[in-house]
């Protein structure tokens, strides 16, 4: 064990930081999970949530702990990180979840946080500490996320209208009604397992600079892992209804077939993320694959223009979270 570099007081209070971004994440992230099954009818909003928030911590007898390594240790190297460098990271990513949520826009939590811990490092100690293969793979499913997830829920569509086209869509929607709940469950667990490992890998992160455990260590405290999972699962309960609205209603009517398509879609998208140990955006993995379903069912009813929008703000994300990050990292100075 190392000498404690940091102050208790400050270790307890970003902890505390990064607990309140887990709960914002699942407030901000909700919709990923419910806006398809709500917008269909399947349930009702707060059922929605709680059934949600329940497989969000679900996920944690389910995933490895794979994706919270890449953010513990594969961003950036752990020795560079300090307390200032966790503050500017944390902030930088909570004010850019709030921005994005007030005006309803379905932006990442998870390369806010990313963002946030490249731009506090860079101004701390230049490109030197930068992980360059973590980071490229991050970057790189911006796009992998969304056009897999687009592509399975697309050929789920065209399976599944090929499979059931000799039905009714009385029998057929009476069907999927029930599927759907498989699939907003398979969905929840997926985000839950790739979303709460984030912070999870910076509280992780933060232990380990500060002495309180050891960088040889495989795996983060069991407490560390809970409370993150937790918190998460607690914000899920509250949920984005403004982000609900755009991702449920705004993109394309949705019926029970193809809420259950875009959500299996993104669920397959998810679980071989977090196989990979990659920290994908869900936000991003569950819009692509509405959007598959809907240039399946009807391209003409899809608002491809709101697309526009939503990719703006995707690739905005990581440079706007990184530059608060930068600017509260220069203020940490001043208050510890």
């Amino acid at each position: 064990m190392h000498t404690l570099p940091v102050a208790l007081w400050v270790v307890v209070l970003l902890v505390t930081l990064a607990l309140l971004f887990d709960f914002m994440n699942g407030f901000h992230d909700a919709a990923n999970s419910i806006a398809t099954v709500v917008s269909t009818g399947v349930l009702k909003p707060y059922h929605a949530v709680a059934f949600a928030a329940l497989f969000n911590v679900a996920a944690i007898f389910v995933f490895h702990l794979k994706v919270a390594a890449t953010v513990g240790k594969g961003i950036v190297e752990p020795g560079v990180v300090d307390q200032h460098v966790v503050f500017g990271a944390l902030i930088g990513a909570i004010v850019w979840n709030v921005v994005t949520w007030w005006y309803g826009i379905p932006s990442s939590s998870s390369h806010a946080l990313i963002g946030g811990i490249v731009g506090a490092t860079l101004v701390k100690a230049g490109t030197a500490p930068l992980v360059a293969a973590g980071i490229v793979k991050t970057v790189a499913f911006i796009v992998v996320s969304p056009l897999l997830g687009f592509v399975c829920g697309s050929l789920l569509m065209v399976g599944i209208s090929w499979l059931f086209a000799r039905h009714t869509p009385l029998r057929v929607d009476g069907l999927f009604r029930r599927l759907q709940l498989v699939s907003a469950g398979l969905y929840s667990l997926g985000h839950g397992g790739n979303d709460a490992q984030k912070t999870i890998g910076i509280v992780w992160l933060l232990l380990i600079v500060s002495g309180l455990t050891d960088a040889a260590d495989k795996s983060p405290p069991v407490w560390v892992i809970w409370s993150c999972y937790l918190a998460m699962g607690v914000g899920t309960m509250f949920g984005g209804w403004r982000i609900v609205k755009t991702m449920g209603q705004r993109i394309t009517k949705l019926k029970p077939v193809g809420g259950f398509c875009a959500e299996a879609g993104g669920a397959i998208t998810l679980f071989t993320a977090s196989a990979l140990g990659v920290p994908v955006s869900t936000t991003h993995t569950i819009t692509g694959a509405i959007y598959g379903v809907g240039s399946v069912r009807n391209p003409s009813a899809v608002r491809w223009g709101l697309a526009g929008n939503i990719i703006v703000a995707w690739i905005v994300t990581i440079p706007a979270s990184g530059l608060i990050a930068a600017l509260f990292y220069g203020l940490s100075n001043w208050i510890f």
